[in-house]
């Protein structure tokens, strides 16, 4: 008996210990402007410790709609369920972008379907023990005169909706992006696109890109993100989120003071 009782004691030890040295995992959820290569989702990865798992399942092109048809939800899904050795796992649900109308096996509705969508997504998280994070969206870079143009706001609001009525996190990433972006200006804005801006690139009718007639093809938008404008906005993710999670603050390798 003394025997059991010692061995029942050790493995409770050691079970503390390991949650004591548990870390948490952070799964990102999205669309290009949060994927790799394009976005700052790989940015916002790199601000966290090295014990930090931090996963960019974010694609280009992707929907509140397409990203669950297309299976990928059940890869997060698949990790949630896994997820016992981890303090926390975190899920960032960014959408908005590729929900807009016009975007065939893409689109949805902004009343029907895209809040309904936000609304699985963190009720679903939660259900399988993961914390609901919903982010709006990432704002598009292009002015019409002195303002900035948010073509955005509407699935914005919807998001934060969505995060109210399941009691989600909310990282309001549109509002911040639009105030930092509207205070910056045209010219310093277009610093954070992937390529610098070509000679002649006028005021584009299409928020997202038109190069001017006759000009040659270019990667130059306003909407996607290179180096600088992923480490710009990483950084103010980072924020958002000790702001609205304290407790996050410790694993980032700044302690969440940028």
């Amino acid at each position: 008996m003394l025997l059991k009782s010692f061995v029942l004691a050790a493995l409770l030890a050691a079970g503390q210990a390991r949650a004591a040295d548990a870390t948490i995992r952070v799964i990102l959820v999205g669309d290009s402007t949060m994927a790799t290569k394009s976005g700052y989702g790989d940015a916002f990865c790199a601000r966290f410790t090295a014990d930090v798992t931090c996963v960019n399942l974010a694609r280009g092109g992707r929907s509140t709609g397409s990203f669950r048809a297309e299976g990928r939800w059940d890869d997060v899904q698949r990790m949630l369920k896994d997820g016992a050795s981890f303090k926390a796992t975190y899920v960032l649900v960014q959408f908005g972008h590729n929900d807009q109308p016009g975007k065939p096996g893409r689109s949805t509705d902004l009343v029907t379907q895209f809040p309904v969508n936000m609304a699985r997504y963190a009720r679903e998280t939660r259900d399988l023990g993961g914390v609901p994070v919903l982010v709006t969206p990432l704002a598009r870079r292009t002015f019409k005169g002195a303002y900035l143009a948010n073509d955005l706001a509407p699935w914005a609001e919807a998001t934060r909706r969505a995060a109210a009525q399941e009691h989600a996190v909310l990282l309001d990433l549109n509002r911040d992006s639009v105030a930092a972006v509207q205070a910056m200006g045209q010219d310093d804005a277009d610093t954070l696109a992937v390529v610098p801006r070509p000679p002649g690139y006028g005021m584009p009718a299409d928020p997202n890109k038109v190069e001017p007639a006759g000009a040659a093809k270019t990667a130059f938008d306003r909407t996607h993100l290179g180096a600088k404008g992923a480490d710009f906005f990483a950084r103010m993710v980072e924020r958002e989120l000790v702001a609205a999670r304290p407790e996050t603050a410790a694993y980032f390798k700044d302690g969440g003071k940028r």
